[in-house]
């Protein structure tokens, strides 16, 4: 199966003869824009902000209210992770809008290792939060011994299942979404190039923001619900 394959990646492989996959080009590349634009929104904060400096902000304040609103006052703790993975993934979704450019999230490697991370993050903070006792959120809930014991033989493999499928949701999703909005993309620039830049590029603009606000704030529930009180 043919994969489309960027220009910057076709141009590093052709001028070190390597074959350096897509995705690692694409995400690295975004890691290199991250970097540079959290270096200059840091290096110089001003009391009348800049319309850029406004923008993170902003990003930072809608991040932690979502957080606030879902988990508490402890949400702020998660903020640094939350936040990063957010940026990370739309700047991976929107860079797919260049021409000649695909997105990093287009590729499932990419979308499951973010996926992953979030399972692994999530429950690490589970297990730190309650110990062993974050286990019984997958037997079935207090009652009497003899109605218990029977129920969560039910409920232990459902619960299981339910929390494996969460990473793989996370990437199939977001993977499936990002590969369709740059096949569509592609299809209208080469019918109408210049009819497509302004209605298509916002539309696409918008679809990667949904993208990423779903991963965030899916990734926010889980928190909530490993972090919760009534484990």
């Amino acid at each position: 199966m043919h994969q489309e394959v960027s220009i910057l990646t076709l141009l590093i492989n052709s001028i070190f003869h390597v074959q350096i996959p897509d995705q690692v080009v694409m995400t690295s590349l975004v890691f290199v824009i991250s970097i540079v634009v959290f270096v200059l929104l840091r290096k110089s904060p001003e009391l009348v902000p800049s319309p850029a400096q406004q923008f993170y902000e902003g990003v930072l304040k809608a991040m932690d209210g979502m957080l606030m609103d879902n988990i508490g006052k402890r949400g702020h703790q998660f903020l640094p992770f939350v936040t990063a993975l957010g940026i990370f993934i739309f700047i991976s979704n929107a860079i797919g809008l260049v021409p000649g450019f695909t997105p990093a999230t287009g590729n499932l490697n990419t979308t499951a290792a973010c996926a992953v991370a979030v399972f692994l993050y999530y429950n690490y903070h589970g297990f730190k939060e309650h110990g062993l006792g974050y286990l019984e959120q997958f037997i079935a809930p207090r009652g009497p011994l003899a109605l218990r014991i029977p129920m969560s033989i039910l409920f232990i493999p459902i619960e299981i299942i339910s929390h494996f499928a969460r990473p793989f949701s996370l990437a199939i999703r977001l993977f499936v979404n990002m590969v369709g909005d740059h096949i569509v993309l592609g299809v209208f620039l080469a019918l109408v190039p210049f009819l497509l830049p302004v209605p298509l590029l916002g539309l696409g603009l918008f679809v990667c923001f949904i993208q990423t606000l779903v991963f965030v704030l899916l990734t926010i529930i889980y928190l909530s619900g490993a972090v919760a009180e009534s484990h």
